[in-house]
Protein backbone atom coordinates (compact mmCIF):
# COMPACT_ATOMS: atom_id res chain seq x y z
CA UNK A 1 0.00 0.00 0.00
CA UNK A 2 2.67 2.76 0.83
CA UNK A 3 4.61 1.99 -2.44
CA UNK A 4 1.69 2.38 -4.14
CA UNK A 5 0.93 5.19 -3.09
CA UNK A 6 4.34 6.66 -2.94
CA UNK A 7 4.54 5.91 -6.83
CA UNK A 8 1.31 7.19 -7.62
CA UNK A 9 1.57 10.81 -6.47
CA UNK A 10 5.07 10.60 -7.66
CA UNK A 11 3.49 10.11 -11.61
CA UNK A 12 0.87 12.80 -10.73
CA UNK A 13 2.82 15.18 -9.12
CA UNK A 14 4.87 15.87 -12.26
CA UNK A 15 2.46 18.15 -14.01
CA UNK A 16 0.78 19.35 -10.60
CA UNK A 17 1.64 22.39 -11.30
CA UNK A 18 1.66 23.01 -14.70
CA UNK A 19 -1.16 20.94 -16.36
CA UNK A 20 -3.84 22.68 -14.60
CA UNK A 21 -4.12 26.52 -14.62
CA UNK A 22 -5.45 28.37 -12.37
CA UNK A 23 -8.47 30.09 -14.20
CA UNK A 24 -9.82 26.61 -14.77
CA UNK A 25 -10.46 25.87 -11.16
CA UNK A 26 -12.94 23.54 -10.27
CA UNK A 27 -14.12 24.95 -6.76
CA UNK A 28 -14.77 28.36 -6.02
CA UNK A 29 -11.74 30.62 -5.14
CA UNK A 30 -12.04 31.46 -0.86
CA UNK A 31 -13.34 35.01 -1.70
CA UNK A 32 -16.38 33.81 -2.79
CA UNK A 33 -16.92 30.93 -0.94
CA UNK A 34 -18.93 31.56 2.95
CA UNK A 35 -16.35 28.76 4.31
CA UNK A 36 -13.54 31.15 4.69
CA UNK A 37 -15.47 33.83 6.40
CA UNK A 38 -15.01 33.89 10.09
CA UNK A 39 -17.66 33.95 12.80
CA UNK A 40 -18.08 37.14 14.55
CA UNK A 41 -17.59 34.97 18.19
CA UNK A 42 -14.10 33.76 18.45
CA UNK A 43 -14.28 32.52 22.21
CA UNK A 44 -12.90 29.76 23.29
CA UNK A 45 -9.51 28.31 22.91
CA UNK A 46 -6.43 28.02 20.08
CA UNK A 47 -7.01 25.44 18.21
CA UNK A 48 -10.72 25.06 18.26
CA UNK A 49 -12.20 23.80 15.34
CA UNK A 50 -14.80 26.76 14.38
CA UNK A 51 -15.90 24.60 11.64
CA UNK A 52 -15.22 21.62 9.29
CA UNK A 53 -16.52 20.04 6.07
CA UNK A 54 -14.81 17.03 4.37
CA UNK A 55 -13.25 17.84 0.82
CA UNK A 56 -11.56 15.95 -2.94
CA UNK A 57 -7.96 16.91 -3.15
CA UNK A 58 -6.20 16.56 -6.13
CA UNK A 59 -2.84 15.93 -7.71
CA UNK A 60 -3.18 17.81 -11.44
CA UNK A 61 -6.33 16.74 -12.78
CA UNK A 62 -6.29 13.34 -10.78
CA UNK A 63 -8.03 12.78 -7.42
CA UNK A 64 -5.53 12.51 -4.10
CA UNK A 65 -5.50 8.95 -2.74
CA UNK A 66 -5.84 10.39 0.68
CA UNK A 67 -8.59 11.67 3.10
CA UNK A 68 -9.13 15.26 3.37
CA UNK A 69 -10.84 18.01 5.67
CA UNK A 70 -10.69 21.53 5.24
CA UNK A 71 -10.82 22.64 8.87
CA UNK A 72 -11.10 26.69 10.23
CA UNK A 73 -9.75 27.26 13.66
CA UNK A 74 -9.50 29.12 15.80
CA UNK A 75 -5.78 30.84 16.39
CA UNK A 76 -3.80 33.67 17.83
CA UNK A 77 -2.01 37.06 15.46
CA UNK A 78 1.37 38.50 16.63
CA UNK A 79 -0.40 40.75 18.94
CA UNK A 80 -2.18 38.30 21.21
CA UNK A 81 -5.54 38.46 19.16
CA UNK A 82 -8.04 36.02 18.46
CA UNK A 83 -8.34 35.27 14.63
CA UNK A 84 -9.55 32.48 11.92
CA UNK A 85 -7.32 30.30 9.90
CA UNK A 86 -8.27 27.65 7.62
CA UNK A 87 -6.13 24.50 7.02
CA UNK A 88 -6.08 21.40 5.44
CA UNK A 89 -5.81 17.12 7.22
CA UNK A 90 -5.00 14.74 5.25
CA UNK A 91 -4.73 11.35 5.70
CA UNK A 92 -3.57 8.31 3.55
CA UNK A 93 -5.50 5.08 3.27
CA UNK A 94 -2.88 3.18 5.10
CA UNK A 95 -3.32 1.67 8.29
CA UNK A 96 -1.50 2.49 11.68
CA UNK A 97 -1.74 0.02 14.29
CA UNK A 98 1.13 0.75 16.75
CA UNK A 99 -0.37 3.47 18.75
CA UNK A 100 -1.96 7.13 17.75
CA UNK A 101 -1.00 8.35 13.89
CA UNK A 102 1.80 10.47 13.67
CA UNK A 103 0.84 13.96 12.86
CA UNK A 104 2.86 16.23 11.08
CA UNK A 105 2.53 19.73 11.18
CA UNK A 106 3.47 21.07 7.59
CA UNK A 107 4.25 24.76 7.01
CA UNK A 108 4.36 26.16 3.01
CA UNK A 109 6.86 28.06 1.73
CA UNK A 110 5.97 31.33 0.17
CA UNK A 111 2.14 30.91 -1.77
CA UNK A 112 1.60 34.57 -2.08
CA UNK A 113 -0.37 37.25 -0.61
CA UNK A 114 -3.78 36.85 -2.53
CA UNK A 115 -6.53 34.86 -1.24
CA UNK A 116 -5.97 32.35 -4.00
CA UNK A 117 -2.84 31.45 -3.22
CA UNK A 118 -4.01 29.58 -0.45
CA UNK A 119 -3.37 25.81 0.06
CA UNK A 120 -6.32 25.06 1.21
CA UNK A 121 -8.02 26.24 -2.11
CA UNK A 122 -4.91 24.99 -4.47
CA UNK A 123 -4.81 21.83 -2.95
CA UNK A 124 -8.22 20.96 -4.07
CA UNK A 125 -7.91 22.34 -7.31
CA UNK A 126 -4.39 20.18 -7.96
CA UNK A 127 -1.98 23.09 -8.44
CA UNK A 128 -0.15 22.86 -4.94
CA UNK A 129 3.57 23.27 -5.32
CA UNK A 130 4.34 21.46 -2.69
CA UNK A 131 2.60 18.19 -2.94
CA UNK A 132 5.72 15.67 -3.82
CA UNK A 133 6.86 16.94 0.33
CA UNK A 134 3.38 15.96 0.86
CA UNK A 135 3.34 13.06 -0.80
CA UNK A 136 6.56 11.54 0.38
CA UNK A 137 4.96 11.96 4.41
CA UNK A 138 1.85 10.88 3.05
CA UNK A 139 3.20 7.90 2.33
CA UNK A 140 4.89 6.84 5.51
CA UNK A 141 1.37 6.17 6.98
CA UNK A 142 1.20 9.97 8.81
CA UNK A 143 -1.36 12.22 8.89
CA UNK A 144 -0.32 15.75 7.68
CA UNK A 145 -1.98 19.27 8.34
CA UNK A 146 -1.12 21.77 6.28
CA UNK A 147 -2.17 25.79 7.14
CA UNK A 148 -3.34 28.69 5.14
CA UNK A 149 -1.63 31.09 7.41
CA UNK A 150 -3.22 34.24 8.91
CA UNK A 151 -5.22 36.18 6.15
CA UNK A 152 -4.36 33.98 3.52
CA UNK A 153 -7.80 32.55 2.10
CA UNK A 154 -9.81 34.26 5.09
CA UNK A 155 -10.24 37.96 4.76
CA UNK A 156 -7.71 39.99 5.45
CA UNK A 157 -4.14 40.45 4.46
CA UNK A 158 -2.08 37.83 5.12
CA UNK A 159 0.19 38.68 7.47
CA UNK A 160 3.67 37.50 5.89
CA UNK A 161 6.67 36.74 7.40
CA UNK A 162 5.56 37.21 10.23
CA UNK A 163 7.08 34.37 12.65
CA UNK A 164 5.14 34.70 15.52
CA UNK A 165 1.23 34.72 13.85
CA UNK A 166 2.95 31.57 11.43
CA UNK A 167 4.08 30.01 14.21
CA UNK A 168 0.86 30.22 16.11
CA UNK A 169 -0.76 28.55 13.23
CA UNK A 170 1.26 25.76 12.64
CA UNK A 171 0.84 24.91 16.07
CA UNK A 172 -3.28 25.63 16.40
CA UNK A 173 -3.62 23.29 13.26
CA UNK A 174 -2.26 20.55 15.19
CA UNK A 175 -4.74 21.04 17.66
CA UNK A 176 -7.61 21.25 15.51
CA UNK A 177 -6.17 17.85 13.61
CA UNK A 178 -6.38 16.22 16.48
CA UNK A 179 -9.70 16.27 17.16
CA UNK A 180 -11.43 14.97 13.85
CA UNK A 181 -12.75 11.60 14.49
CA UNK A 182 -12.18 8.76 12.27
CA UNK A 183 -8.60 9.89 11.53
CA UNK A 184 -6.07 7.79 13.91
CA UNK A 185 -4.91 11.05 15.12
CA UNK A 186 -5.43 11.90 18.97
CA UNK A 187 -4.20 14.13 21.80
CA UNK A 188 -1.89 11.64 22.57
CA UNK A 189 -0.18 11.81 18.71
CA UNK A 190 3.63 12.49 18.33
CA UNK A 191 3.72 15.68 16.31
CA UNK A 192 6.51 16.71 14.34
CA UNK A 193 6.74 20.18 12.55
CA UNK A 194 7.64 20.83 8.64
CA UNK A 195 8.82 24.05 6.77
CA UNK A 196 11.07 25.25 4.45
CA UNK A 197 11.53 29.01 3.21
CA UNK A 198 8.68 31.29 4.63
CA UNK A 199 7.71 27.64 6.29
CA UNK A 200 10.82 27.22 7.59
CA UNK A 201 10.35 30.43 9.65
CA UNK A 202 6.87 29.14 10.75
CA UNK A 203 8.53 26.09 11.90
CA UNK A 204 11.35 27.61 13.38
CA UNK A 205 8.67 29.85 15.93
CA UNK A 206 6.24 27.43 16.54
CA UNK A 207 9.44 24.98 17.91
CA UNK A 208 9.96 27.92 20.09
CA UNK A 209 6.65 29.11 20.88
CA UNK A 210 5.28 25.61 21.44
CA UNK A 211 6.57 25.42 25.14
CA UNK A 212 4.63 28.25 26.19
CA UNK A 213 1.89 28.57 24.06
CA UNK A 214 0.89 24.74 23.08
CA UNK A 215 2.69 22.65 25.72
CA UNK A 216 -0.17 20.14 25.83
CA UNK A 217 1.57 19.32 22.20
CA UNK A 218 3.49 16.13 22.09
CA UNK A 219 6.35 17.55 19.83
CA UNK A 220 9.36 15.10 19.02
CA UNK A 221 10.79 17.26 16.45
CA UNK A 222 11.06 20.45 14.26
CA UNK A 223 12.47 20.37 10.43
CA UNK A 224 13.04 23.82 9.03
CA UNK A 225 15.32 24.91 6.24
CA UNK A 226 16.14 28.12 4.33
CA UNK A 227 14.80 30.00 7.22
CA UNK A 228 15.10 33.54 7.05
CA UNK A 229 15.94 33.78 10.15
CA UNK A 230 16.66 37.67 10.61
CA UNK A 231 14.45 39.29 8.59
CA UNK A 232 16.49 42.87 8.47
CA UNK A 233 19.92 40.81 6.77
CA UNK A 234 17.33 38.85 4.31
CA UNK A 235 15.76 42.13 3.23
CA UNK A 236 19.32 43.48 3.04
CA UNK A 237 20.67 41.10 0.75
CA UNK A 238 17.88 41.11 -1.41
CA UNK A 239 17.61 45.38 -1.66
CA UNK A 240 18.27 45.31 -5.60
CA UNK A 241 17.89 42.11 -6.29
CA UNK A 242 16.11 40.11 -8.91
CA UNK A 243 13.66 39.12 -6.32
CA UNK A 244 13.04 42.62 -4.40
CA UNK A 245 9.29 42.18 -4.79
CA UNK A 246 9.40 39.45 -1.77
CA UNK A 247 10.61 42.40 0.69
CA UNK A 248 7.76 44.54 0.06
CA UNK A 249 5.45 41.86 0.69
CA UNK A 250 7.35 40.97 4.01
CA UNK A 251 6.53 44.86 4.19
CA UNK A 252 2.96 44.21 3.86
CA UNK A 253 2.79 41.36 5.83
CA UNK A 254 4.29 42.80 8.98
CA UNK A 255 2.61 46.28 8.54
CA UNK A 256 -0.43 44.08 8.72
CA UNK A 257 0.83 41.98 11.90
CA UNK A 258 1.44 45.11 13.59
CA UNK A 259 0.20 48.69 13.51
CA UNK A 260 2.53 50.27 15.17
CA UNK A 261 5.06 50.07 12.47
CA UNK A 262 4.96 53.11 10.04
CA UNK A 263 4.03 51.77 6.28
CA UNK A 264 1.45 53.09 4.32
CA UNK A 265 2.07 56.73 5.32
CA UNK A 266 5.55 56.69 4.09
CA UNK A 267 4.80 55.39 0.90
CA UNK A 268 5.45 57.30 -2.29
CA UNK A 269 2.80 56.83 -5.42
CA UNK A 270 5.12 54.38 -6.79
CA UNK A 271 4.63 52.17 -3.61
CA UNK A 272 1.38 52.54 -3.08
CA UNK A 273 1.08 51.67 -6.35
CA UNK A 274 3.53 48.15 -5.97
CA UNK A 275 1.53 47.48 -3.12
CA UNK A 276 -1.80 47.54 -4.54
CA UNK A 277 -0.36 45.18 -7.06
CA UNK A 278 1.45 42.99 -4.86
CA UNK A 279 -1.87 42.21 -2.58
CA UNK A 280 -3.59 40.30 -4.69
CA UNK A 281 -0.34 38.15 -6.05
CA UNK A 282 0.67 34.74 -5.60
CA UNK A 283 4.21 33.52 -5.76
CA UNK A 284 5.84 34.11 -9.03
CA UNK A 285 4.39 37.74 -9.49
CA UNK A 286 5.22 38.55 -5.80
CA UNK A 287 8.61 37.85 -6.45
CA UNK A 288 8.57 39.42 -10.30
CA UNK A 289 6.74 42.86 -8.81
CA UNK A 290 9.70 44.94 -8.74
CA UNK A 291 13.14 43.25 -10.02
CA UNK A 292 16.52 44.92 -9.16
CA UNK A 293 14.71 47.77 -7.13
CA UNK A 294 15.52 49.00 -3.68
CA UNK A 295 13.23 49.73 -1.13
CA UNK A 296 13.99 53.72 -0.76
CA UNK A 297 12.59 53.79 -4.33
CA UNK A 298 9.15 52.90 -3.01
CA UNK A 299 9.11 55.59 0.20
CA UNK A 300 9.39 59.06 1.13
CA UNK A 301 12.05 58.21 3.88
CA UNK A 302 15.68 57.65 3.62
CA UNK A 303 15.85 54.74 5.82
CA UNK A 304 12.41 52.41 6.83
CA UNK A 305 14.06 49.88 8.76
CA UNK A 306 15.98 52.37 11.05
CA UNK A 307 12.93 53.87 12.60
CA UNK A 308 12.91 52.23 15.98
CA UNK A 309 9.18 50.90 15.60
CA UNK A 310 10.30 49.16 12.59
CA UNK A 311 13.58 47.89 14.33
CA UNK A 312 11.56 46.45 17.73
CA UNK A 313 9.10 44.50 15.30
CA UNK A 314 11.48 42.84 13.73
CA UNK A 315 13.75 41.84 16.66
CA UNK A 316 10.40 40.25 17.87
CA UNK A 317 11.10 38.06 13.96
CA UNK A 318 14.48 36.99 14.69
CA UNK A 319 14.75 33.39 15.29
CA UNK A 320 17.08 31.29 17.28
CA UNK A 321 16.43 33.40 20.49
CA UNK A 322 14.62 30.84 22.55
CA UNK A 323 15.42 27.36 22.58
CA UNK A 324 12.57 25.03 20.73
CA UNK A 325 10.60 22.76 22.74
CA UNK A 326 11.86 19.25 20.58
CA UNK A 327 15.01 18.83 18.88
CA UNK A 328 15.57 20.80 15.77
CA UNK A 329 16.95 19.31 12.22
CA UNK A 330 18.28 22.75 10.31
CA UNK A 331 19.64 22.72 6.75
CA UNK A 332 20.35 25.17 4.59
CA UNK A 333 21.72 25.48 0.70
CA UNK A 334 25.01 27.28 0.38
CA UNK A 335 24.51 29.37 -2.54
CA UNK A 336 20.87 30.60 -1.50
CA UNK A 337 19.86 33.17 -3.88
CA UNK A 338 17.27 34.48 -1.64
CA UNK A 339 17.66 33.62 1.78
CA UNK A 340 21.83 33.93 2.51
CA UNK A 341 23.60 31.10 3.67
CA UNK A 342 25.23 33.22 6.22
CA UNK A 343 21.61 33.86 7.71
CA UNK A 344 21.08 30.31 8.06
CA UNK A 345 24.72 29.64 10.22
CA UNK A 346 24.19 32.61 12.22
CA UNK A 347 20.70 31.05 12.66
CA UNK A 348 22.85 27.65 14.19
CA UNK A 349 24.80 29.38 16.16
CA UNK A 350 21.63 31.43 17.66
CA UNK A 351 20.46 27.84 18.52
CA UNK A 352 22.91 26.46 19.66
CA UNK A 353 23.89 29.17 21.98
CA UNK A 354 20.40 28.95 23.87
CA UNK A 355 20.82 24.95 24.51
CA UNK A 356 18.55 23.78 21.63
CA UNK A 357 19.79 20.22 19.99
CA UNK A 358 20.27 20.91 16.46
CA UNK A 359 21.18 18.88 13.76
CA UNK A 360 23.00 21.59 11.01
CA UNK A 361 22.92 20.31 7.46
CA UNK A 362 24.49 22.31 4.70
CA UNK A 363 23.69 21.08 1.17
CA UNK A 364 27.21 22.33 -1.13
CA UNK A 365 26.38 24.18 -4.29
CA UNK A 366 22.29 24.40 -3.87
CA UNK A 367 20.67 27.34 -4.57
CA UNK A 368 17.35 28.07 -3.01
CA UNK A 369 14.66 25.73 -4.32
CA UNK A 370 17.79 23.20 -4.36
CA UNK A 371 17.77 23.60 -1.34
CA UNK A 372 14.50 21.83 -0.16
CA UNK A 373 14.36 19.62 -3.36
CA UNK A 374 17.08 17.61 -1.75
CA UNK A 375 16.99 18.50 1.77
CA UNK A 376 12.86 18.41 2.03
CA UNK A 377 13.29 14.58 1.74
CA UNK A 378 16.04 14.50 4.08
CA UNK A 379 14.46 16.46 6.54
CA UNK A 380 11.43 13.87 6.34
CA UNK A 381 13.52 10.94 6.87
CA UNK A 382 14.95 12.79 10.15
CA UNK A 383 11.37 13.01 11.36
CA UNK A 384 10.94 9.55 11.26
CA UNK A 385 13.40 9.18 13.12
CA UNK A 386 11.79 11.18 15.84
CA UNK A 387 8.84 9.36 15.38
CA UNK A 388 10.60 5.74 15.68
CA UNK A 389 12.15 7.37 19.46
CA UNK A 390 15.68 7.26 17.88
CA UNK A 391 17.25 9.94 20.08
CA UNK A 392 18.33 13.02 18.24
CA UNK A 393 22.09 13.95 17.66
CA UNK A 394 23.14 17.73 17.86
CA UNK A 395 26.13 19.16 15.79
CA UNK A 396 26.33 22.19 18.19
Amino acid sequence: MRRALTALFAVLALGAVSTVPAQAAAVPPPAQDPFYTAPADLTGSPGDVLRQRAVDVKVGPFPAPVKAWQLMYRSTSATGKANAVVGTLLVPPIPWTSGPRPLVTYAVGTHGIGDSCAPSFLLRNGIENEVALLAQQLSKGWAVVVTDYEGLGTPGTHTYATGPAEGHAVLDAARAAQTVPGTGVSKDSEVGVFGYSQGGQAAAFAGELQPSYAPELNLVGVAAGGVPGDLEAVAKFNDGGPAFGLVLGAALGLATAYPDVPFEQILNDRGRSAVERISGACTIELGAAAPFARLRDFVTVADPLADPRWQARLADNKAGEREPGAPLYLYHGTLDELIPFSVGTALRDRYCGAGATVQWQAFPLLEHIGGVSVGGPVATEWLGQRFAGTPAKSTC
